[in-house]
């Protein structure tokens, strides 16, 4: 079965594309989960739970930051009220989390291992397995020739981005605020700001930048759409598809989530044509930010050419 996971940027949002057909919607708090297009309050999760679960969906909750000492503190309370509010899943990068689970009981839930550009191997993939997560997020850089390789290896489920933005650089340093305190300029650093990086003499790149309590985060230049890719996927057993909208907001994220949810079902249903894909992609295109670039990222190159 396809699994659909989407973002959302409000508790509206969420509803709207589970309600449209997406099987999992992934929020969190900014605190402890990375790039989320908002950061949910505890009420907030709570509510979207119960939505969920009255749907017959599911919640899954990044809890993936890199830990350091001051968010490490916070962790077996945050895991404690995911546990009572039912929550069917977190994504989780950072080791210390999963240790935090293992050794109580009362705060183990099922996850999915995320470890960013370093999930590339069946072999990692499968040695975090073993140590209990139910699934991994593929790094964004492996091509679909490698994907095929290790399809076969897999011992779970293996989440692949099919829509969205992708980061391609996190530090922990406020770089961003760095700058601006060696120029004397007073500018914002969020997500809201819309900075971006160019280049020099090529005014067309355009790598997003902003900052947050995990440091500076920049973008592609491109972001991934792989709706003509999907049947590629699917007959690989590639079938846990994301939806990130952290640039791609409103309504048009609810449309874009309804046309993957559409393709989904014409896939299963054994209907899924070349002109078909076209014609999916075509609107994908359409409900796009026009400031954004659109591509498929990695997956037609050849592994022997990413360094």
């Amino acid at each position: 079965m396809i699994e659909l996971v989407a973002t959302a940027e409000s508790v509206v949002q969420a509803q709207a594309v589970l309600t449209a057909g997406v099987d999992t919607v992934y929020i969190g708090e900014e605190r402890f989960g990375l790039r989320l297009p908002y950061s949910f309050s505890r009420e907030e999760q709570k509510e979207l739970v119960a939505f969920a679960h009255q749907l017959g969906k599911k919640v899954n909750v990044a809890v993936n930051g890199i830990m350091h000492p001051e968010k490490m503190k916070g962790i077996p309370d945050y895991l404690a009220f995911l546990k009572e509010i039912q929550v069917d899943q977190i994504t989780v990068g950072d080791p210390g989390v999963i240790y935090t689970m293992k050794k109580n009981e009362a705060l183990q839930i099922p996850y999915i291992y995320d470890a960013e550009t370093m999930v590339t191997s069946s072999r990692q993939i499968n040695f975090w397995a073993k140590k209990g997560a139910i699934g991994a997020v593929l790094a964004r850089e492996v091509p679909f020739e490698e994907m095929q390789a290790m399809s076969s290896n897999l011992l779970v489920p293996v989440e692949v981005l099919v829509y969205g933005a992708t980061c391609i650089h996190q530090s922990k340093r406020p770089l961003l605020q760095n700058y601006y305190n060696y120029t004397e300029l007073a500018e914002s650093t969020s997500k809201e700001r819309g900075l971006f990086l160019s280049e020099p003499k090529k005014e067309d790149t355009h790598y997003s930048i902003y900052e947050d309590s995990h440091g500076t985060h920049i973008f592609a230049n491109n972001d991934v759409n792989l709706m003509a890719e999907l049947a590629r996927l699917n007959e690989e057993n590639y079938t846990r598809w994301k939806l990130d909208g952290i640039f791609t907001t409103g309504e048009a994220f609810v449309s874009i989530a309804e046309l993957f949810v559409e393709a989904k079902q014409v896939i299963e249903a054994g209907e899924w044509t070349q002109e078909t894909a076209e014609n999916f992609n075509q609107k994908v295109q359409a409900l796009h930010p026009e400031n954004r670039g659109l591509d498929s990222g990695f997956f037609d190159l050849d592994p022997d050419k990413i360094k």
